[in-house]
């Protein structure tokens, strides 16, 4: 197969720090949050996901083993963010603080390593919307690109007014904000057959940015650059849905222009798992909106991002783009 023109550039990949959860070992709160996880996603995924983790730590925290995966999958450059497991936005302020600091040097260091095929992003502690700004600037400071937010922290949809400052930041210095969620509030209704992640990881993604939408924040910050993980779950491909919300309905009109308009102000990965719903994608957010992304290393991403953006069919000229034309561009590559 031809190869894309350019760098293959996946904005989907994860690193894992025994070391920044080593910071709440023992903490009274994890407990009660990992019991809150074990009943949202059942113990059969439990069982699974436990040796599914294992397999593949030396991915996950070995850079000489993740660049030689990155060479076998055809990628030239990872933008690398930490596992969601680290997010523990049940940390109290001191402990949170602890945490971010902890988890965006352990990315940057990782990151040196290989820094012509390594980029990173931080976390901030959406617990904690006081924090945020700062912890967007620590990651900077550090030289990562941005940082990894979930869907929503306990009782603060992502359309709260708390996260102004933060919103205003980001858009300020140009960071990437990449909105990957963890866990979903549906709870129980998802605890078999995985599909706390399967229905629950799409749903929390269009929870999510439908607050960004409604919610009037990429109204008020048109410069934020947001990069949704799992093409942006159901949303892109449900949008018609909000569009007639917005003509019919005055209580969801809160937004300046209808919702499919926005789509083409949010970047989202490639990692949808269907050539369909891809090609829908790229059509309804544009050709220079997609960009590649794997999961990398777990077992819900993709082992040949490149194979699964060719099977789309899509033209040359976009496949290029979406293959690493984008992110480039995005991320400031060059």
């Amino acid at each position: 197969m031809t190869r894309p023109v350019g760098r293959v550039v996946d904005v989907h990949a994860h690193v894992l720090f025994p070391e920044v959860d080593a910071l709440v070992a023992g903490h009274p709160g994890l407990a009660a949050a990992r019991a809150l996880d074990a009943r949202r996603n059942g113990p059969e995924a439990l069982a699974v996901n436990g040796p599914m983790v294992g397999s593949r730590i030396p991915k996950l925290t070995d850079v000489g083993v993740r660049l030689a995966a990155m060479d076998a999958q055809g990628v030239d450059v990872q933008l690398v963010s930490p596992s969601p497991s680290h997010y523990h936005y049940w940390t109290d302020e001191l402990t949170a603080r602890r945490l971010w600091e902890s988890a965006n040097q352990a990315t940057a260091d990782h990151c040196a390593k290989a820094p012509d095929r390594l980029r990173g992003l931080g976390l901030v502690p959406l617990q904690h919307p006081g924090q945020c700004a700062a912890a967007l600037d620590h990651a900077l400071s550090l030289g990562l690109l941005g940082v990894e937010i979930s869907s929503h922290a306990p009782g603060r949809e992502l359309s709260d007014p708390a996260y102004e400052p933060f919103w205003a930041r980001a858009a300020e210095t140009g960071a990437v904000l990449f909105l990957h969620p963890f866990g979903c509030t549906l709870d129980e209704r998802l605890d078999r057959w995985y599909l706390s992640n399967t229905v629950g990881q799409p749903a929390e993604n269009a929870v999510a940015l439908s607050h960004l939408v409604f919610g009037g924040v990429l109204d008020r910050h048109p410069g934020l650059k947001l990069l949704a993980a799992h093409g942006g779950g159901y949303l892109p491909t449900h949008i018609g849905r909000s569009d007639h919300a917005w003509r019919v309905r005055p209580d969801a009109r809160n937004c300046a222009q209808p919702p499919s308009s926005y789509l083409r102000r949010i970047w989202f990965d490639s990692l949808v798992h269907d050539p369909a719903v891809l090609r829908h994608l790229v059509a309804a957010a544009g050709a220079d909106r997609v960009l590649l992304g794997s999961d990398f290393p777990f077992d819900m991403g993709s082992e040949d991002p490149l194979g699964a953006l060719r099977d789309a069919d899509l033209p040359p000229a976009v496949l290029d783009a979406v293959a690493g034309g984008n992110a480039a561009a995005l991320l400031g590559l060059g």
